[in-house]
């Protein structure tokens, strides 16, 4: 299988050996070049990277890479095998990331590779988004959703109820499979984009788009249905518990938005 997953990154840094993972410097336009591919050639919008995220790189993968299998992961967040996740503390947590080998025979019994879903218990994503960012997003979202797509307004409301997803838009599915959902998605972060004025939040709320998407990717599995297998995620660094769950109860009981990542 021709697989390429890009590794989404704006700094130097390390990188699973396994070819099938492409680094690509997504925000390149305008940047000190690290010596990596960029977002910023072809058809790119590598320009709105502050706001679109790791999707100026989606973006430019649809556009641009001919591979029979598109994927997207993190610089430090990884679609990891089970059993090696578990194992990792022993030495390299880059011991977990999924090989090509494990990514092609699980392509051969499912449509789409996904995140393991992270679930909030006590919140909804839609209660969770709100309280962490603006719930303006999520009510202009649906809205776009109702004049252009009315067909997905059902799964829309059937995701924003539950209380787990597919966050960190992580995926690894067939070309075909990833036009579909780029022709779908983008068009409705373009839409957003017209009815929201960004400009009025701070740096990282800003990042808006790419957060909106992380949910859109959810509706869109639930109302086509195709089948899709689950792996865990692996984090290259620790995440900081210390601050994650002060700011996760402060946003829901305080109304305090997020300001940063964790």
């Amino acid at each position: 299988m021709d697989i390429k997953v890009i590794v989404a990154t704006h700094k130097k840094y390390r990188m699973p050996s396994d070819n099938c993972y492409m680094p690509l410097h997504v925000g390149k336009q305008g940047k000190v070049d690290l010596g990596y591919l960029g977002d910023d050639s072809g058809d790119s919008i590598s320009e709105k990277n502050g706001h679109y995220c790791e999707l100026t790189g989606l973006y430019w993968a649809w556009k641009n890479l001919k591979s029979d299998y598109i994927g997207l992961v993190h610089y430090r967040r990884y679609l990891a095998n089970r059993w090696r996740k578990l194992m990792f503390w022993k030495g390299d947590p880059f011991y977990a990331v999924l090989t090509k080998n494990e990514i092609e025979k699980l392509l051969k019994k499912t449509d789409i590779i996904l995140p393991a879903k992270r679930h909030y218990f006590i919140e909804s994503l839609y209660s969770h988004y709100s309280h962490t960012h603006y719930e303006e997003h999520l009510i202009i979202t649906r809205n776009i959703l109702e004049q252009t797509n009315p067909a997905y307004l059902e799964a829309y409301d059937r995701i924003m109820k539950k209380r787990s997803g597919h966050m960190f838009n992580m995926f690894i599915m067939s070309r075909k499979k990833c036009n579909e959902y780029c022709s779908w998605l983008f068009p409705i972060l373009e839409e957003l984009e017209k009815q929201v004025d960004f400009n009025q939040y701070d740096a990282f709320q800003r990042r808006m788009f790419g957060r909106v998407s992380e949910l859109l990717l959810n509706v869109w599995i639930e109302q086509k249905q195709y089948n899709y297998q689950c792996v865990p995620v692996v984090n290259i660094e620790k995440s900081n518990l210390n601050k994650r769950i002060p700011a996760f109860l402060k946003a829901k009981f305080l109304n305090k938005k997020y300001s940063g990542s964790f």
